[in-house]
């Protein structure tokens, strides 16, 4: 749905600063529901395409030129969702690791060692593991101790699983992050806070510019 309103948007012209259509308009012009385009323009919302003003209007703020709608769709907007989403996995990601580091049990070590040779199992085998990626970073959430860190995984879940199955497809994404994860483990294994928040800070940075490179991308 997305798509066809940048499209309709980009067909007809409309700049940075005009109002859309009303809603049934443009449900009758797209042939859906008016649910539909509302829940289409919360999104354009969300991501600082439009601006919904009660009263008013929806009005556009960033241009989506006719050569723009995929790139601006599939890929810029998708893009700034994704690092924002980032944002917020880095803050629970690192601090999660150092917890475990202090607090992990032998059964914690265990179930995290055994998520880890799963994926590497898996990643040998087809080149990704996404699966097995995000059960071995559930782990880790585990082995804090702390129910907090699931609980605010589950709420998160969409946009935190999303990392973990190419979300812009491209070929190798995050791929070079994938030795790090066994320093991760080895770095809570020996009780290593510091060492651990750094390796799932770097797990993360690699993550970040494959996103930021997915832009440039041919």
């Amino acid at each position: 749905m997305l798509e066809e309103l940048a499209a309709f948007v980009a067909a007809a012209g409309l700049e940075p600063g005009s109002r859309l259509p009303a809603e049934r308009e443009l449900a009758l012009r797209l042939k859906v529901g008016r649910s539909t385009i509302r829940e289409a323009l919360k999104r354009w919302q969300a991501l600082g395409v439009v601006e919904m003003r009660k009263g008013s209007g929806t009005y556009l703020k960033a241009p989506l030129g006719d050569d723009a709608v995929h790139l601006s769709i599939t890929v810029r907007l998708k893009q700034d969702s994704l690092l924002r989403a980032l944002e917020v996995r880095r803050a629970l990601e690192a601090e999660a690791a150092a917890i475990a580091a202090r607090r992990a049990t032998p059964d914690d070590l265990a179930h995290i060692r055994d998520c880890l040779e799963r994926m590497e199992a898996v990643h040998l085998r087809y080149g990704e593991a996404p699966a097995e990626d995000w059960e071995f970073h559930l782990s880790i959430y585990r082995a804090t101790g702390n129910p907090l860190f699931l609980q605010l995984v589950s709420a998160l879940h969409d946009a935190l699983f999303s990392f973990f199955t190419n979300p812009l497809n491209q070929p190798g994404f995050a791929s070079r992050s994938f030795p790090l994860h066994r320093e991760l483990f080895e770095a809570i294994a020996a009780r290593d806070p510091e060492t651990a928040r750094a390796k799932a800070l770097a797990i993360l940075a690699i993550t970040e510019e494959d996103l930021r490179a997915a832009r440039h991308a041919p």
